[in-house]
């Protein structure tokens, strides 16, 4: 086990009608000045945005609205909410949605005290010193956001999607999490959070790292009560009980937990993230497509660790060989996404394989000459992935 920090500050505040205490819980992070971030028209019309503006306003906490947030959250809402941040002195930021409403406040946050442009924290020419504080009202158990310091922003100009991490300065004071919230969100898009929230924890359970027990069987634990609950939840959107431990699930699988003391991978988020740059894909429709490639790709060269998760989490022989197991496991993991209804290659996401070589080539602009950890993969081998991501 390697050494580590763990710092996870927020706190949560779970269970029915906790959003009705968003006001005195902002109160309580001494703001008085909010501005709400939120996506389209489905907070108002569900009638949570009027609950909690007037939540806000029994309070006394002054609040201004910036709605529209994309589900690909672009740059030109954070150059809004830094605007109004400056021109009416907030001291708060408040996010009422899933990871892209909270990435893109989190985006706000580190712009709105900077002289610069946003953009260099993204694009890594800055380093981001202080940040307004953020609260977070959860509404699509997905990304983590509501746990983690990281944050992922589209630029529409090249259609560059990068990502920042500042453990200290942006992980959420507060998450409020009512999964009643979540009963009314479409099947596809609830699939789309359990692969996002399987794929987090799978990013960090592929090392090479020895000596992590305790968190293989964390990770482990983690994906097996997913996946129980995935089945229940497709098949009564109301379960309380099953969308509780959905919610929960997606925050732990990235509030760091599960990666302490061990290398992490994210080879597979860093090319999804290159197909719904150019495709606007929902990021876990893309995710469902490129991890069973990456398994493929990965399976004969490093089978270890997925012959590790075949066995203990989908229940395959210890009688097979690693690399069969591997192979196994990964169409185990092919079986589980098409049960959810999700896309398994680049023609269910509308994607062109004749952009393959585009994508390779901004993939390794962006991140370097080798991607990943479990295995560092070249351009020759993230063009085979994506190709098998295509054909598959």
């Amino acid at each position: 086990m390697n050494d580590f920090n763990l710092y996870t500050p927020t706190e949560i505040i779970f269970g029915r009608d906790t959003e009705l205490k968003t006001g005195q819980t902002v109160r309580r992070h001494q703001a008085s000045r909010v501005l709400v971030v939120c996506g389209g028209q489905s907070a108002r019309r569900s009638g949570l945005l009027g609950r909690i503006e007037r939540n806000l306003d029994e309070a006394g906490i002054a609040h201004t609205l910036l709605d529209g947030i994309h589900p690909n959250p672009l740059d030109d809402k954070v150059y809004e909410g830094i605007d109004l941040c400056r021109r009416h002195s907030i001291e708060m930021i408040l996010a009422v949605g899933g990871g892209s409403a909270i990435d893109t406040a989190k985006a706000i946050a580190v712009g709105a005290p900077y002289d610069g442009d946003f953009w260099d924290f993204f694009a890594g020419t800055a380093r981001a010193q202080t940040a307004l504080p953020i609260g977070v009202v959860l509404t699509i158990p997905a990304a983590g956001s509501e746990g983690s310091g990281n944050s992922v922003i589209t630029r529409r100009s090249g259609l560059l999607k990068l990502g920042i991490r500042y453990h200290r300065l942006l992980r959420p004071r507060f998450a409020i999490m009512n999964p009643e919230l979540t009963f009314t969100l479409p099947p596809f898009q609830t699939a789309c959070g359990i692969v996002d929230m399987m794929v987090h924890i799978l990013e960090r359970y592929f090392t090479n790292t020895a000596g992590v027990d305790l968190t293989d069987r964390l990770c482990e634990g983690l994906l097996t009560s997913i996946m129980a609950q995935a089945d229940a939840v497709m098949t009564d959107p109301a379960d309380y009980d099953a969308r509780a431990n959905i919610m929960l699930a997606g925050t732990l699988a990235h509030n760091g937990l599960c990666g302490v003391g061990r290398e992490e991978d994210w080879a597979t988020h860093y090319m999804e993230h290159e197909l719904s740059a150019l495709y606007d894909v929902a990021h876990g429709a893309g995710l469902a497509v490129m991890l069973p490639a990456w398994m493929t790709f990965v399976a004969p060269r490093n089978p270890g660790r997925l012959a590790q998760l075949g066995r203990r989490v989908f229940g395959i022989s210890p009688s097979l060989d690693a690399t069969a197991a591997a192979q196994q496991t990964t169409l185990e993991m092919k079986r589980f996404f098409g049960r959810l209804g999700m896309p398994a290659n680049f023609a269910d996401i509308g994607a062109d394989p004749a952009d393959i070589d585009t994508l390779v080539s901004k993939l390794h602009t962006n991140k370097g000459e080798t991607v990943g950890f479990y295995c560092r993969l070249d351009r020759a081998a993230t063009r085979e992935i994506f190709t098998i991501a295509a054909h598959q």
